[in-house]
């Protein structure tokens, strides 16, 4: 509604919006968000995991403790975030390069924000003398990349990364092109060697996204039987 102002202004006042809102329901105050970063202190409790690497480059297996703190305990944004990172082995040849990325570590989990960079950088470690395969045929290029699959892991365990499944038609086609790849072989005799610990056919080769020693050739183009990577797209 356009009211014309046809006198000069003499004097104002400020009306109040307390008898038009008298009948409205009063505001609820919001909890306020806690978000993680450095100057958030440590309590004295905190929840936590620990993962045990076996390697057989190590004599000994590495403990692996993951510690995380509560945002917003009891709240409809309670979230579970990364705080300290800790190794323990009775093997010490390694233990200043332990202390230190374990420092480093829990020193950029404190710092918050997006930690999951870490995980592709540890995996993309490789040892110079060579890596290892862990049960089930998954290729560890090293003994810090594994250590980033344990961090993977544990971020997929508390939400911070969502874990990338196949749908059920990648599935169903993976199924299908591993049919009929077994169907290929010789013989029922040639498709049972090699299928030992891996459960995938023989002459299978490792596969450069999920290491795995599933990578076959089919229609002219190599196929992952695990994870259906294909390097023609």
């Amino acid at each position: 509604m356009t009211i014309k102002i046809t006198h000069k202004i003499k004097s104002y006042s400020v009306a109040r919006a307390d008898a038009a809102s008298s009948n409205a329901a009063p505001a609820v105050p919001e909890a306020e968000v806690i978000q993680m970063h450095e100057r958030l202190q440590r309590p004295e409790v905190l929840v936590g995991s620990t993962y045990k690497i076996k390697s057989p480059l190590f004599e000994h297996a590495l403990y692996v403790t993951i510690n995380d703190i509560v945002l917003n305990a009891g709240t409809p944004h309670e979230s579970r975030r990364p705080f300290e990172i800790f190794i323990n082995s009775k093997n010490m040849d390694h233990f200043q390069w332990i202390v230190a990325l374990t420092r480093i570590m829990s020193a950029v989990f404190r710092k918050g924000g997006d930690v999951t960079f870490l995980v592709e950088e540890l995996k993309a470690v490789f040892d110079p003398r060579g890596g290892y395969f862990k049960p089930g045929g998954v290729y560890m290029p090293s003994i810090v990349a594994e250590l980033g699959l344990i961090i993977e892991r544990h971020l997929k365990s508390i939400g911070m990364i969502k874990d990338g499944e196949l749908s059920a038609e990648q599935r169903a086609l993976i199924a299908e092109k591993r049919s009929a790849y077994e169907a290929t072989l010789k013989s029922p005799e040639s498709a049972a060697v090699g299928a030992d610990t891996s459960g995938y056919p023989p002459g299978a080769t490792l596969c450069a996204k999920c290491n795995t020693p599933a990578m076959v050739l089919m229609d002219g183009c190599a196929t992952c039987l695990s994870c259906g990577y294909s390097k023609c797209g």
